[in-house]
């Protein structure tokens, strides 16, 4: 892993036994990565196992808490791992950048997703894959989040419901407490824009599994659709004079 510790890579992970091992490494080669953070979310397989014996520090949760508690309690993780290298003259406060458990090898590939943070022109970055992935449902959790975000800050991101996300810390801790639960990336891209902060997307060439037609992904599909339906709940709509198409709320922009 790189020395200057400029970044702290989190990935949220539940029953990713077979592939969490190859996205914990391929994370670690990430310019600016020096720390790789895994929360184990419930697993009943070899998750965990798998991504300390990778070189990940693993965080666990006993029982299956979310994508939400997953994310705070990595970026918890982070700043305990900081304190003890301050008190050891180390530097601290690095930036946040959240992958998915699922990416394998193509983690690697995610460095594009940390330059406008590193540089200072964005507050945070949302992914947008390079290749269309392949979806099993009929987009409706897709449509109803990136509407949700449309009607509560006037601008729509081309995928709302990405989780490979990099942000800066000041940027993290605007936003807590997360909306829970899969309504975690719905909620931050709302309460961020809302905040004045840039949000700008990032074109990557990332690729995970796709979400299949199966009842385990049916009954997926359908906790995804209540959290982001509640996080849009709580915030109340965009209620500013819309604005230009040339004006994007919040200033997000497609790089």
């Amino acid at each position: 892993m790189s020395a200057t510790g400029e970044l702290a890579v989190v990935i949220a992970a539940r029953n990713e036994s077979e592939r969490i091992s190859a996205t914990v490494k391929a994370a670690a080669t990430i310019p600016g990565v020096d720390l790789v953070v895994v929360v184990d979310d419930g697993s009943n397989d070899g998750t965990g196992a798998e991504a300390a014996q990778a070189g990940a520090v693993v965080a666990r949760h006993a029982r299956n808490r979310g994508k939400a508690a997953a994310m705070e309690t990595g970026a918890e993780a982070v700043k305990v791992i900081e304190s003890r290298q301050v008190s050891n003259g180390s530097q601290s406060h690095r930036h946040l950048l959240f992958l998915d458990a699922d990416l394998a090898e193509t983690a690697a590939n995610a460095t594009p997703l940390t330059e406008p943070v590193l540089t200072g022109e964005a507050d945070m970055t949302i992914a947008v894959f390079a290749t269309k992935q392949k979806r099993g449902g009929r987009g409706i959790v897709l449509g109803l989040a990136g509407a949700g975000i449309e009607r509560a800050v006037g601008w729509r991101p081309t995928e709302p419901l990405n989780g490979q996300r990099c942000l800066t810390r000041a940027a993290f801790e605007a936003a807590r407490p997360l909306a829970g639960g899969w309504g975690a990336e719905t909620g931050l891209t709302i309460d961020l824009l809302r905040r004045g902060l840039r949000v700008t997307e990032v074109q990557v060439p990332l690729t995970h599994r796709a979400t299949g037609k199966d009842l385990h992904s049916q009954l997926h599909r359908a906790h995804q659709l209540a959290d982001v339906a509640r996080a849009l709940a709580a915030r109340k709509p965009w209620q500013s004079a819309p604005r230009q198409p040339d004006e994007p709320a919040g200033q997000p922009e497609a790089v």
